[in-house]
């Protein structure tokens, strides 16, 4: 039996009140929100949180691939899904790849690895897709754009939803695009590409889905989609044939359209609360619609004991920006630059150390059981020389030792929080604070890491790991 084995997701901590962007704008707006990716994250990042929560409590040396899927990767040439595996701390001996350029990249990959699964090429297969799509200011799309992450595993052991069919069709049209170097997406008129484009397209692959199948409209307990916005999902599910009840929550209110990863965050948030033998459905758009059976297993009630933070966890953690935060998060006005000297960075540092920037792994000594980060060659307790063993700390507690607030550090969302924090188990590290309000940080607070970017140098993305009050 072939199909999903597991699930996680990454909403971001930052909110924007679409009451905050008429407030920006003038006019009015409904009740609701979208999440907002903190200025030090972006699709890369965000993919890394929707893993680590999926692996979270459990082995995860057990992952043959990884395949990141989104439109708006860091790198036009560069493989991310390699950097989110090392980050995720997954086997080195694994597939990676990276599906972009489409909304539909995720559900495209979840074909791709089911595919790798039947064939016997891997046992478990990782899909984790992010976006951070960014709109025209006073446009209708920057209320309802969100950013987020989520992540889908693929296997044949502990199957929690088994994969029952499927159905693609492809069609060229114009209707969204974003070219290279667009700093904004860009679409043709409203009602060309939702009436002739999206709305025409999912209801023709559903139905020949449903036709191939021999399952009906009325047998799906919950149906998923990629959809532009609430209107046209509503509009799409009636012409399907499906009820109001069938049609989950897609977190348009709470977090926003959220691109590639919207089917994927969806259908998460639907297995947290699922039941054996319910079918779902999931469908994703983007010149063409693939579309996809399940049925949920009894290895769902496994899954729900997992210790993940989910959809569910990631919405009651939240904090909200005014606009002018957002919008230099997401540099549409002109900031003073710093009067600092200009960051740099290595490659063949990173090389050599990569366990420790990337994997944050820490190192016991074999002598005294002393654990130190970064690594020394010889002991900061006993004295030995190069007898160590090495220790994962990005999962472990840390709580904060002592920290300083840097008013003048260039920062882009100042202040600085400079943190010493101690790991449980032992420890130590020197990290930036992020998610934070400063006013509320204190010595002996709790804390967790999470991965970063840092700055942009030589050309290239800079990443590295901060600490954060829980979620």
């Amino acid at each position: 039996m072939t199909g999903i084995t597991g699930f996680g997701a990454y909403i971001p901590f930052h909110r924007l009140a679409h009451s905050e962007i008429a407030r920006a704008w003038g006019g009015r707006a409904a009740d609701g929100e979208r999440a907002v990716a903190n200025v030090d994250e972006d699709s890369i990042t965000m993919a890394v949180e929707a893993v680590r929560d999926l692996v979270s409590g459990r082995a995860s040396r057990d992952v043959d691939g990884l395949i990141f899927a989104s439109t708006t990767s860091p790198y036009a040439e560069k493989q991310a899904s390699s950097l989110i595996a090392t980050v995720a701390d997954l086997r080195q001996d694994m597939r990676t790849a990276d599906n972009t350029n489409s909304l539909r990249s995720a559900t495209t990959a979840i074909l791709t690895a089911l595919d790798s699964v039947r064939a016997g090429s891997a046992s478990r297969v990782i899909i984790a897709a992010a976006d951070t799509r960014l709109a025209p200011p006073k446009s209708a799309n920057e209320r309802l754009f969100g950013d987020a992450a989520s992540a889908i595993e693929v296997g044949s052991d502990g199957v929690i939803a088994k994969f029952i069919a499927s159905h693609s069709v492809v069609d060229e049209m114009t209707d969204t695009w974003r070219r290279s170097g667009d700093q904004f997406v860009s679409g043709w008129e409203e009602r060309f590409s939702v009436t002739q484009g999206y709305q025409r397209v999912v209801r023709q692959t559903v139905g020949e889905l449903f036709e191939r199948s021999q399952i009906g409209p009325s047998e799906i307990s919950k149906a998923i989609f990629y959809a532009p916005d609430p209107g046209s999902l509503a509009a799409v599910a009636k012409g399907i044939g499906l009820k109001a009840e069938q049609i989950p929550d897609h977190l348009f209110s709470s977090v926003g359209n959220t691109g590639a990863a919207m089917p994927g965050l969806v259908l998460s948030s639907v297995l947290e609360s699922a039941s054996a033998g319910e079918k779902l459905l999931v469908t994703g758009y983007g010149s063409g619609c693939d579309a996809l059976l399940f049925e949920v297993t009894e290895e769902i009630e496994n899954a729900k004991s997992l210790a993940r933070r989910g959809v569910s966890g990631h919405l009651a953690s939240k904090a909200y920006l005014d606009y002018e935060r957002y919008a230099r998060f997401r540099e549409l006005i002109e900031t003073e630059a710093a009067r600092r000297q200009s960051p740099s960075a290595s490659a063949p540092l990173i090389l050599r150390r990569r366990d420790e920037i990337y994997r944050f792994h820490g190192y016991r000594c074999l002598d005294c059981n002393k654990v130190q980060y970064p690594r020394q060659r010889v002991c900061i307790n006993c004295r030995s020389r190069d007898n160590f063993e090495s220790v994962p700390l990005a999962d472990k507690r840390a709580e904060l030792f002592t920290y300083t607030v840097d008013y003048l550090n260039a920062d882009l969302d100042p202040p600085t929080v400079a943190s010493i924090i101690d790991f449980e188990g032992g420890g130590r590290a020197h990290l930036m604070m992020t998610d934070r309000n400063p006013a509320d940080v204190k010595i002996g607070q709790r804390l967790e890491l999470t991965f970063r970017r840092i700055y942009e140098a030589e050309g290239f993305e800079n990443y590295y790991w901060k600490c954060r009050p829980p979620r």
